[in-house]
């Protein structure tokens, strides 16, 4: 496992805030990296603005066509990775879709993913079956490859589990991310049936909105993922948005 990624897992229930990458602006992104690492968090997912977000609800479409309406680029991704891993070691991922990491080139993309210090790549329109696009390429340059499961994996649990890495995203509810009221209710079964087959972390992400939930959610997993919330107040406060979220952060943090 990477060493980060090992790292954030080891001491504590993780902490996984998600923010988009360039909304409301790259400068602002930068900023609230650093200010979710002094808030607690323990892993942070960058979000890479795609134009057709499947597996997104409105908060984060909403972020991305923020971010790309600015001129955002993935260069200029790799190159803010690059000024935060000059000032700090916690552990990054990336969470993007197949194709802008096919526009960009795929060996391209994780080679550069890697020299610029990105520890995960989670990509969720790659089902398990069709891993073989980018998992090979993430393990020649030393990028986890994070496998997804949702309530629907039933059987498919316990291979996805085998051949994981880094740690297993495990969906709490179906459909796309977004805050709910309540999460599902088979996920402490999903966990339990990822560690009967091997000791790999596990997070809680899709839905966790309020620290209640994260507290919940926290007590099933070895982590949680909290992502259209932390969104949510990025595109309410734009540009001011820093103090907000750090002090959300910490709320989350506290319960954990």
């Amino acid at each position: 496992m990477n060493d980060r990624i090992q790292r954030a897992f080891s001491a504590r229930k993780a902490f996984i805030p998600f923010i988009t990458a360039g909304d409301p602006s790259l400068d602002v992104t930068e900023q609230l990296v650093y200010a979710l690492e002094g808030a607690g968090a323990d892993l942070i997912e960058l979000g890479i603005p795609f134009s057709d977000p499947v597996a997104e609800g409105p908060v984060i479409q909403a972020a991305d066509e923020r971010a790309l309406s600015t001129g955002f680029t993935t260069d200029q991704l790799f190159e803010l990775v690059g000024r935060v891993r000059r000032k700090t070691d916690i552990a990054l991922a990336f969470m993007t879709y197949l194709n802008p990491v096919y526009a960009y080139g795929r060996e391209r993309f994780v080679r550069e993913a890697a020299e610029r210090g990105v520890d995960a790549l989670i990509v969720p329109d790659v089902p398990f079956e069709e891993r073989g696009e980018l998992a090979p390429l993430c393990a020649k340059h030393g990028v986890s490859f994070i496998s997804l499961i949702a309530p629907t994996s039933k059987e498919r649990v316990l291979r996805i589990a085998a051949e994981a890495q880094g740690f297993v995203y495990c969906v709490s509810s179906m459909g796309v991310t977004g805050m709910r009221e309540s999460l599902g209710h088979d996920i402490g079964e999903m966990v339990r049936m990822v560690k009967t087959t091997r000791d790999i972390p596990c997070a809680i992400g899709f839905g966790v909105s309020t620290p209640e939930q994260a507290r919940e959610m926290a007590a099933l997993a070895d982590g949680v993922i909290v992502g259209s919330a932390i969104v949510d107040i990025v595109g309410r406060y734009g540009k001011d948005c820093v103090e907000h979220v750090t002090e959300f952060a910490g709320e989350i943090r506290a319960v954990l």
